[in-house]
């Protein structure tokens, strides 16, 4: 696991990096893409989400984006394919709530490698999933996104409730902005999980990175 992963730790001081996910289709010069996003800031993780892929398209994948992100000390999550992601060397898995148990995903990754489960808008099936071992619980969507419908949409208390009550880092996801990151990190979110607010910026990866860095960085700063 590199030091970059998000992992169940009791927080010392407000704290939240970047975690990025793929965009929904690769382009053929995404590698590089990717290299200038992770080179131009402080970035936590790196999903690769390719939804309806095929396990060779997804192979594929790994094998080119995986030393991109772990020579940069970033770790590298797969979706959803946790026996996959162990076979390959990636960092850990992310699940959803219909993409099998933890104790499945624990059981393929290891005792060492990251597991991180969504939870949509609800308590419970975090503080289920801390109690198991997850490594991170994902909250959201809490903003309208395109990158896939969501089935909930969450609010920012419960970032808020989880923050004054856990030790398991929150992630938050859905729809997030350089613009509307603020609110979500003040409260509480120890990542902020983005597709298109990267891979989408006006001005280019690069660009987004850092933008979203000075906006978490803000977010803690005292008001004049």
């Amino acid at each position: 696991m590199t030091e970059a992963a998000p992992e169940g730790r009791k927080k010392k001081a407000p704290a939240c990096r970047l975690y990025l996910i793929t965009p929904p289709k690769l382009e053929p010069t995404f590698a590089e893409t990717l290299a200038r996003a992770l080179d131009a800031g402080d970035v936590a993780c790196l999903q690769l989400r390719l939804k309806g892929a095929t396990e060779e398209t997804v192979r594929a994948a790994i094998e080119t984006l995986r030393p991109i992100a772990q020579s940069r000390d970033v770790a590298f999550l797969l979706n959803d394919n946790p026996a996959l992601a162990a076979e390959t060397g990636c960092d850990g898995v992310h699940i959803g709530q219909d993409d099998g148990t933890y104790e499945q995903a624990r059981a393929a990754i290891g005792p060492n490698g990251i597991v991180g489960v969504t939870c949509h808008d609800s308590r419970h099936l975090a503080i289920e999933a801390a109690e198991r071992g997850a490594d991170y619980v994902a909250f959201g969507a809490f903003h309208a996104t395109g990158t896939k419908a969501p089935k909930v949409r969450a609010d920012a208390e419960i970032l808020e409730l989880w923050h004054s009550v856990a030790t398991v880092p929150a992630v938050a996801i859905g729809g997030i902005t350089v613009e509307n990151c603020p609110p979500l990190v003040r409260a509480g979110a120890d990542f902020i999980a983005v597709v298109a607010g990267v891979w989408d910026y006006p001005a280019g990866v690069a660009a987004a990175v850092e933008d979203f860095n000075t906006a978490i960085k803000q977010a803690f700063a005292p008001k004049a």
